[in-house]
């Protein structure tokens, strides 16, 4: 516990429960010669810097310190990323741990294609959560694996073939295109005949990972961790209508303001915009 942190555990012991002096500082490890010192005038930035972190902990208690900082960076409040590092575990801001999940070693049969441009591959999956009266609400994610945007966070009891071609359909028109290829696995409503088919026609290439192999769809099963960690685990949801106005804010913050580690702490619509500008053509 920093000096003044101690200082007003000591004033807190006092005015609120009425303990002596003495035995306040005794406590909490305070000499009395420091606290009867007088404190010195806090210097505002750091102050402000206080006050806005442990506002970020409060309102995103999943977010670590790094992501903590880009967003006080992005507000021009810090630059220096070893005072907010200072500052946050003074506070004691310290993220609850989260239990990783253990995952089979090995790359699998399959050689995952990496993009290196937006829409060049989407990946899919479902997830799986319930509302309070226990009936199973399931989401198809579906993530744009170059910018990490989350295209949809789609939230139904259950889905068909025909209703994920009806979502693949909606986000398609909602974007103006569509990928080169979409990374699912093996489940049966991915190898219906409803989406080879949209598939085919759309001139998107399926790209199927191994049966049994999650981690061959490494970005969207890292996208569906976050989305459990951060959102499901954060919430409790009454009604489907609920899950779902909930989880597109959600996917919409996500995109526009989480600051994203693997993207250099941009956000993936921050990112996509970067991606554009650069290929734009320079004037000689």
């Amino acid at each position: 516990m920093s000096p003044q942190r101690r200082r007003r555990a000591v004033t807190v012991l006092q005015q609120r429960f009425g303990v002596a002096q003495r035995r306040a500082c005794r406590l909490v490890g305070q000499h009395r010669s420091a606290q009867r010192r007088p404190a010195s005038a806090p210097r505002d930035a750091d102050e402000v810097l206080r006050a806005r972190l442990r506002q970020i902990s409060a309102q995103y208690p999943r977010w670590g310190w790094r992501k903590a900082h880009a967003i006080a960076a992005r507000e021009g409040l810090v630059v220096n990323r070893k005072r907010t590092h200072r500052l946050w575990l003074d506070e004691g801001l310290k993220r609850p741990p989260r239990v990783r999940k253990k995952r089979r070693a090995g790359p699998g049969r399959h050689q995952r294609m990496r993009a290196t441009r937006p829409d060049q591959m989407w990946a899919l999956d479902f997830q799986v959560d319930v509302t309070a009266n226990g009936r199973q609400v399931r989401f198809l994610n579906i993530i744009d694996e170059y910018t990490r945007e989350a295209l949809a966070t789609r939230a139904a009891r259950s889905f068909t073939a025909d209703a994920t071609v009806a979502v693949l359909d909606e986000v398609s028109a909602r974007l103006g295109r569509r990928p080169e290829h979409i990374r699912m696995d093996n489940g049966p409503e991915l190898t219906a005949h409803a989406l080879t088919d949209w598939c085919r026609y759309s001139g998107v290439d399926p790209a199927y990972i191994d049966p049994g192999s999650p981690w061959q769809n490494g970005v969207c099963e890292s996208f569906n961790g976050r989305f459990r960690d951060e959102f499901l685990a954060c919430e409790q949801f009454d009604t489907l209508l609920e899950v779902q106005v909930l989880a597109e804010d959600w996917r919409i913050e996500y995109n526009t303001y989480r600051p994203h580690g693997s993207l250099d702490w941009l956000t993936p619509d921050a990112y996509r915009q970067q991606w554009i500008i650069n290929r734009q053509p320079t004037l000689s």
